[in-house]
């Protein structure tokens, strides 16, 4: 990745307001390029660009299908969706790296940018464990312990978790402390996340 002061973010969102607000908020401490469609995004992505943030629901191509065609490349960039649609059950399979609901502050968007860069100096097993340790604190946060119980998805991603923590909890403890874990992961929607809650289980 490129030095983090330098990093290219790509803003992926139709509502063009919006899209140019995100880059006016982090064109002075990145290089910022703006995607109007899924369409525009695709051409743009290559490997000098290190974080993307992608809407969610776009009239041509789907920010879903963005991200299919990121993971498809292998570009080695985070990815954040930011976007008005709720968490679901869906997202236990979706590759993405954090996911931020609208309406989204400043300040949200450059830690969520900061943390993003962070994460990317790790290797692949980290940063695994990262993206599942999101989604599992997202969907403990905005579903209910009944509808967990009762979902597959769930279950596997539980699964998954458990697996990629055994082969990380050393690298977790060289890389930082249990109290520093949280501010490093960051809260990736608009709720509270118990971190421990979502390790422990």
């Amino acid at each position: 990745m490129s030095d983090p002061h330098k990093a290219t973010i790509l803003v992926v969102e139709d509502e063009v307001d919006l899209a140019d607000t995100y880059a006016l908020w982090l064109q002075e401490a990145y290089t910022v390029k703006t995607a109007y469609d899924g369409s525009s995004a695709i051409e743009q992505l290559d490997e000098t660009v290190d974080v993307v943030l992608l809407d969610r629901r776009m009239p041509d191509i789907s920010g879903n299908e963005v991200l299919s065609a990121i993971r498809e490349r292998g570009l080695e960039c985070q990815v954040a969706m930011v976007t008005a649609v709720d968490p679901d059950f869906d997202i236990a399979d979706m590759e993405f790296d954090a996911y931020l609901v609208k309406p989204i502050e400043e300040n949200e968007l450059e830690g969520l940018v900061e943390r993003l860069l962070t994460r990317s100096q790790y290797d692949d097993r980290l940063q695994e464990f990262y993206a599942l340790a999101t989604k599992k604190a997202i969907l403990d946060a905005e579903t209910t312990e009944q509808d967990r119980g009762a979902s597959d998805e769930y279950a596997q991603l539980e699964a998954q978790l458990a697996a990629v923590r055994e082969q990380t909890d050393e690298a977790l403890t060289d890389v930082f402390s249990r109290e520093e874990f949280p501010e490093v992961m960051g809260s990736s929607t608009n709720v509270d996340i118990n971190w421990d809650d979502s390790l422990n289980n």
